[in-house]
């Protein structure tokens, strides 16, 4: 460890954490060094490996509408087939501040053929009725059909009515969906998976939910896009100007989306910075408005460690972090912070000789696999919410071409029932599932295994109405940096939880003190992003 150079504490190796590394080692002078308190990188944006199969845990597309997200990860990834020794220069604007990115100046060898982004075509449905449905619903003629006159009908009205006397008040997640696709439509589409997802009903979640989220999203965009479709498609893989859940391809890494992390980490420890597994920090000392150190025990070996540092990065749970602030944490900031829940998520890995749904679309699929990349499944008699087939995120997720790979996907409570199942019963469970669905059949079952993540999704309810009380609290010390999904309480995706890493540095590079710009992100209209995730 370098005593000269300054230091950057980071704590937490997921996107955010890691970006903000990768940009402290190649823009300044500060040493970075990640805490993280697992043994794998990448936080849930890991792949996990089961016996050579890959799982990409939640489902990761690599695609933004940030130019400089899309450029930095091919910065570390070139995609596959591109110039090994190309780099591309390209003007790009950013928060209206115009920055010239080189790709490739810090990036890995692209010689070798592993590392490499794939491009994806994109394909997620809803299965609902034991039928599928397109993702975003279109009312097309075969939704119409699937879902038959009277429901249609109605759907109509409400839609029309909603279009015609919309809501004056939008005080809940019921509200904005209610007021974007009408009655008839929520209920049938969105208010059943949202419910399944959260654990709680639309009525107790913020709006600010559906406004970051779905923004965009809406019956008029998905027609209007189904029908330029026809006649022209966007080769782009920017595809600016398109709702995110109306892409139609995206980037990959061909080993999953860890694969990007682990190169990262890799580059940030070549360039000397330093990350340490196993790091669990407990408490956090601060006097005269700032950090000056932290603790953290190595869950290894139990051995208490204290370290200090020039700026601090927290990734950590928002809720984690407040409790290890210690007594100098107000009262009422402690009472938010303690009101604030979290979604937790569970991962059933099955290898299969074959799915028992088939391919009713006109894409062409291997093994006679579905085309698509998940599967939202809508069924009210199942506790399963989306359906991962990783055979068509990237053929080398899958150790044995000729088998389907899939990736069961449960929303949860720590300490409820699904969590407390033992390994053995809800892998059964699970399969018991997909199959009283009809979309596998138990017969068909290989091999299995299970994945817990908790804290997966911050959420828009309990305390999350003061969550300002908290960032007032936190933004008063000048090098502390909330960044991330869990740092900042906010359901951020991927890319998002990146820029406001890159944010953060180019904020402590200008010598600016104001973290405002780095909580805006997710909320301008440059940067939002559509994904029922």
């Amino acid at each position: 460890m370098d005593n000269q150079r300054k230091k950057a504490i980071i704590i937490g190796a997921g996107p955010a954490g890691l970006t903000a590394a990768y940009e402290l080692v190649t823009k300044t002078d500060i040493q970075p060094i990640i805490l993280e308190k697992s043994d794998s990188l990448g936080g849930i944006s890991k792949t996990v490996e089961y016996k050579g199969n890959r799982i990409d845990i939640g489902g990761h597309r690599f695609f933004s509408k940030s130019d400089v997200v899309m450029q930095w990860w091919q910065n570390i990834l070139p995609l596959q087939g591109a110039a090994s020794n190309h780099v591309l220069q390209q003007d790009i604007f950013y928060h209206h501040k115009k920055t010239t990115v080189t790709l490739n100046a810090h990036g890995p060898n692209p010689d070798s053929s592993d590392k490499v982004m794939l491009i994806r075509k994109r394909l997620s449905r809803i299965f609902y009725l034991r039928k599928f449905f397109d993702y975003p619903i279109t009312l097309n003629a075969a939704t119409l059909s699937k879902l038959g006159i009277v429901r249609i009908a109605k759907i109509s009205y409400s839609y029309i009515k909603i279009r015609l006397f919309p809501l004056k008040q939008i005080n809940s997640l019921e509200d904005f969906f209610i007021n974007r696709f009408g009655q008839e439509l929520y209920e049938t589409f969105f208010k059943d998976y949202t419910e399944k997802v959260w654990g709680v009903s639309c009525k107790t979640i913020d709006a600010e939910w559906g406004a970051q989220r779905i923004k965009e999203l809406s019956i008029s965009k998905a027609v209007i896009h189904a029908i330029k479709s026809i006649f022209k498609k966007n080769d782009s893989i920017a595809q600016k100007g398109v709702t995110t859940s109306l892409i139609e391809q995206f980037m990959y890494p061909k080993l999953g989306p860890g694969q990007m992390w682990e190169t990262v980490a890799e580059l940030v420890q070549e360039k000397g910075g330093i990350i340490i597994k196993n790091a669990d920090v407990k408490s956090i000392q601060i006097q005269h408005q700032q950090v000056q150190s932290l603790t953290y025990i190595h869950t290894e070996t139990n051995a208490v460690h204290t370290i200090t540092g020039d700026y601090f990065f927290s990734t950590m749970p928002v809720q984690e972090l407040i409790v290890a602030m210690g007594n100098i944490v107000p009262n009422e900031v402690r009472m938010v912070s303690n009101g604030l829940q979290y979604r937790d998520f569970i991962t059933v890995g099955l290898l299969l000789n074959e799915l028992k749904i088939k391919n009713e679309t006109t894409i062409p699929t291997l093994h006679r696999l579905v085309p698509d990349n998940w599967i939202y499944i809508q069924e009210r008699d199942v506790k399963i919410g989306r359906l991962q087939i990783f055979n068509n995120w990237s053929p080398y997720m899958v150790a044995d071409s000729s088998k389907v790979w899939i990736g069961l996907e449960y929303f949860c409570n720590e300490g409820d029932d699904l969590w407390q199942m033992s390994d053995a019963d809800f892998i059964q469970f699970a399969i018991e599932e997909l199959h009283k669905i009809d979309i596998i059949d138990r017969k068909d079952v290989i091999d299995a295994t299970i994945i817990r993540m908790p804290k997966t999704y911050p959420a828009y309810f309990g305390t999350y109405h003061q969550f300002n009380t908290i960032r007032q609290f936190t933004d008063t010390f000048c090098n502390l940096f909330l960044i991330g999904r869990n740092g900042m309480h906010k359901y951020n995706n991927q890319d998002h939880s990146m820029l406001t890493a890159i944010t953060a540095v180019q904020n402590i590079i200008d010598g600016i003190t104001t973290k405002e710009n780095i909580w805006a992100i997710n909320t301008e209209e440059d940067y939002h992003e559509t994904n029922k995730k």
